[in-house]
């Protein structure tokens, strides 16, 4: 809305400093302020309302250290979360970008799944919460219209690269180690409509969904959409569901999902600026760079939050904030076409969900072929997920909650590197 306002003022009366709304680093960080301030400020005024309605978290008894004291926190905090996502975005970008109306899209969806949950858990006293078929259901729902925008909505493209004469390196320091002069490659003019994404690891590393399908006759390649889509839902599924499943520590999905948003805003701001795409040779994405604002909002919320969601937590985000974020994530991570990082730079989520799929699939095992009181006490871990394991093995959840953030940046840091390592 601003920018529209102050882009109109600018044009209109040459209002001085209006211009500035034209710079996406400048409204990334007012998205930055704002998604913070509303989570600081107006983040306690929901927690006392929260707390009022007496809307607490029911715990389960699992033996682990300090877990009665939860009893009773207030959750479905993601509500904090996702105001301070969608606000500054509707504040600072532009709304008639397509990557913007996705990821608001994306957000609502996932936010009233998780809020459904968590309403049937609180208020209709079902621990148990939404089905899981239904979750599985709006999962798939939203991965859909994901896959289907990117794929049939004609503003989704990128351009494709055009060498000029001169060294076919697109890199200035090794043109000029090599004693060449550095002639940069152009873009074409026209923009490609195409299913190409990052492959990391693999020079001039880009991958084309259609080879998937187009081996099989001549005329396939425009039937790629039949195998894209559906590796859409699968990944906006397996992340969210992930997300969710590490939500179960003080600041642990929090800290994690500001770390992965992070690295995203990274991705998407040289994704989106021909300069730097250039420069690191990566695919360049027209009008992707907006979605940096949106990040930045992202990443805001997630630091707010963590006012007041950090070890001993005063509210939990609940499914509220966990499907949201996760769904977030690889939402982001497929439109600026970086969905393969996602093992790498999501690998907490990863790790977290393969511990419940091995540990329920071991226990099986072991129950087939011992009898159950032999699987019960031969568990593969103490508990899943992940980090429960750690936390019933006696260390304190704030050291396993900062280790995996450790882990986190670790990750991050390995995928960015990835732009240079091929």
């Amino acid at each position: 809305m601003f920018y529209y306002l102050f882009t109109w003022l600018h044009k209109a009366f040459d209002f001085p400093g209006a211009g500035v709304f034209q710079y996406i680093s400048f409204r990334a960080a007012m998205a930055v302020i704002t998604s913070l301030v509303i989570s600081l400020v107006f983040g306690k005024r929901i927690i006392d309302f929260i707390r009022h309605k007496q809307i607490g978290e029911t715990i389960r008894d699992l033996g682990l250290a300090g877990e009665k004291q939860k009893a009773g926190t207030p959750t479905m905090g993601g509500l904090i979360i996702l105001a301070a996502i969608i606000i500054p975005t509707l504040l600072f970008a532009k709304l008639h970008n397509v990557y913007i109306i996705l990821m608001l899209v994306s957000t609502v969806w996932l936010g009233l799944i998780g809020f459904l949950d968590d309403y049937i858990k609180v208020f209709k006293k079902n621990k148990e919460g939404l089905q899981g078929r239904f979750k599985i259901i709006g999962q798939v729902g939203i991965g859909l219209i994901v896959g289907v925008t990117l794929y049939f909505n004609p503003e989704v493209t990128i351009k494709e690269r055009v060498y000029s004469s001169g060294p076919k390196s697109t890199s200035f320091d090794v043109a000029i180690s090599q004693g060449n002069e550095y002639k940069a490659p152009k873009y074409a003019v026209e923009e490609t409509k195409t299913l190409k994404t990052t492959i990391p690891f693999v020079k001039n590393n880009e991958f084309d969904y259609n080879n998937l399908i187009g081996w099989v006759c001549n005329d396939c390649n425009k039937w790629g959409w039949i195998i894209f889509i559906p590796i859409v839902i699968i990944i906006v599924t397996a992340v969210s569901n992930g997300a969710n499943l590490t939500d179960g520590m003080d600041g642990l999905a929090t800290g994690t999902s500001a770390i992965i948003g992070t690295t995203l805003g990274i991705l998407a701001y040289v994704s989106g600026n021909m300069v730097f795409a250039d420069y690191l040779n990566i695919m360049y994405i027209p009008n992707s760079g907006e979605l940096v604002i949106f990040i930045a909002a992202f990443v805001g919320a997630c630091i707010g939050f963590l006012w007041y969601n950090s070890y001993p937590a005063q509210v939990f985000m609940g499914d509220t904030g966990s499907l949201a974020l996760g769904g977030i994530i690889a939402v982001f991570a497929i439109a600026i076409r970086k969905e393969l990082l996602i093992p790498i730079l999501c690998g907490i989520f990863l790790v977290e969900n393969l511990s419940v799929v091995m540990q329920v699939f071991v226990f099986k095992i072991r129950k087939k072929k011992h009898g159950l009181e032999y699987a019960k006490t031969h568990r593969l871990f103490k508990m899943a997920p992940l980090h429960h394991h750690y936390h019933k093995g006696g260390l304190h959840e704030s050291k396993i909650v900062s280790r995996f953030w450790i882990i986190g940046i670790m990750l991050a840091i390995l995928t960015i590197v990835t732009l240079k390592l091929r």
